[in-house]
């Protein structure tokens, strides 16, 4: 089984044009409501963490507002954590007690979510954690990031790591199965000596290869946030994924492998400073902050997901909706400089934002009013047919302002209707489209 940037490219051509999708953190954890580790961060026993299983009353779930809200917001996907590392699981599994319809919510939460989202037309992403700190044969003692690190009393434990790995497999064939055509598979995470081989990564792609012929996968069989995996390298694994997935990081020139090829990847980040639900961080990014984020994101050629900590009664939060209302707001009007754009290969960034491509159509993302006529850093205005605002269509002209005499090898935009005026229409982002004569 191989697995070729050529098999990847064609496998995310849909995710690399649709460039914008939605995490959703949820599980008990919203119950403490202090993060999605907190049973690993606090040392929580699992009889005491089991408590909050029997309080689970997620009497506000409605996953069709969310995929409502994620679609009106301009994303074009969802991942919600079917499992996470506590390893409760939101779906109804037939390996474990540990799940959402053995709670007083008594139903399989990921099946109403994926026929929701499905229904709205976006693309239906599912997380698996491959760690799970409720299983008795995962490791305790020596793992770093288990409950029981370090903990005397799992020091000479024995465990069946085989009949793990078999659980493992077991659930990841029910999550492949059981829920009709997935597009996205979200593994988290390997570390250590846990990645690869050890999870049996090769046989779990084999297994959701033959039930999921087109699903694309992250690169966490191999490696986690932290690192890149073989994807970059001259021969990519067959569990190498078909994405990057950097986590609270953007990367500085996007991601290439070895050769200098582009390599697909996707910026995960929080809102504010927790995946799950916390309900005492209120440090909420700016809507203006991840806006800008995204269109720095596509224009390295990369997507961007952005996460929402439902609460443990299953509504979204009020600053995340209204940071998804502000993204709405932005999309209405310039969702053309982000669906199926990428990087505008020959230009240098500019020092005011940024540029992303789409054929011979090349949108200039202003962030920073300049002094007069906006320089159009790598284009020359013979190239140009012709230039608008993207907001409202109206026309931008090359600028032959007497301001710029000195600079005759340089292109300008005439972005104010005088030279001195330095008021963009959005201070967010103001986007020029600029229609070349040839698809350069």
């Amino acid at each position: 089984m191989t697995n070729s940037l050529e098999q990847i490219n064609k496998r995310t051509q849909w995710f690399r044009d649709a460039r914008f999708g939605m995490f959703i953190h949820w599980g008990i954890y919203a119950i403490p409501a202090r993060g999605e580790w907190v049973r690993s961060f606090e040392k929580i026993e699992l009889d005491d963490y089991l408590k909050y299983m029997d309080q689970f009353d997620p009497i506000d779930y409605d996953p069709k507002a969310w995929a409502k809200a994620a679609k009106k917001a301009g994303m074009k996907y969802m991942v919600l954590t079917a499992k996470h590392h506590d390893g409760f699981c939101l779906f109804d599994s037939r390996y474990t007690d540990y799940k959402a319809t053995n709670t007083k919510a008594c139903r399989d939460l990921v099946k109403e979510y994926v026929e929701a989202v499905r229904a709205e037309g976006l693309g239906v992403g599912l997380y698996f954690s491959l760690i799970d700190w409720s299983h008795k044969d995962f490791p305790k003692y020596n793992d770093i990031h288990s409950p029981h690190y370090k903990d005397e009393r799992f020091k000479d434990e024995k465990i069946d790591w085989d009949n793990y790995k078999k659980f493992l497999h077991n659930q990841i064939k029910e999550i492949v199965t059981n829920y009709g055509k997935l597009d996205i598979l979200w593994f988290d995470f390997s570390y250590e000596d846990m990645y690869g081989d050890k999870w049996g990564a090769k046989e779990i792609v084999e297994m959701v290869r033959k039930y999921q012929p087109d699903v694309i996968m992250d690169n966490r069989l191999e490696t986690s946030g932290e690192g890149f995996g073989s994807i970059v390298t001259k021969n990519p694994s067959p569990y190498s994924g078909d994405f990057v997935s950097p986590e609270q990081i953007l990367p500085y020139e996007g991601i290439k492998n070895v050769n200098g090829e582009d390599v697909p990847w996707e910026l995960c980040l929080t809102m504010n400073n927790n995946w799950g639900y916390n309900a005492n961080d209120k440090e909420f990014k700016s809507s203006k902050l991840l806006i800008r984020k995204l269109v720095e994101c596509v224009s390295k050629n990369g997507n961007m997901l952005v996460n929402v900590g439902p609460t443990a009664r299953g509504y979204m939060p009020r600053q995340s909706l209204e940071t998804l209302e502000d993204f709405g707001r932005w999309f209405d009007k310039n969702s053309e400089s982000i669906y199926g754009c990428g990087r505008a290969k020959d230009l240098p960034k500019p020092d005011w934002g940024y540029y992303t491509k789409k054929d011979n159509v090349i949108y200039a993302h202003i962030f920073e009013a300049p002094i007069g006529p906006l320089p159009l850093i790598g284009l020359d205005k013979d190239e140009i047919d012709y230039m608008t605002y993207l907001y409202d269509g109206s026309e931008v002209t090359v600028s032959d302002s007497w301001v710029i005499k000195a600079y005759d090898k340089l292109t300008f935009a005439q972005i104010y209707p005088g030279s001195s005026t330095c008021q963009l229409p959005d201070d967010t982002d103001t986007v020029i489209k600029i229609v070349l004569k040839n698809n350069n």
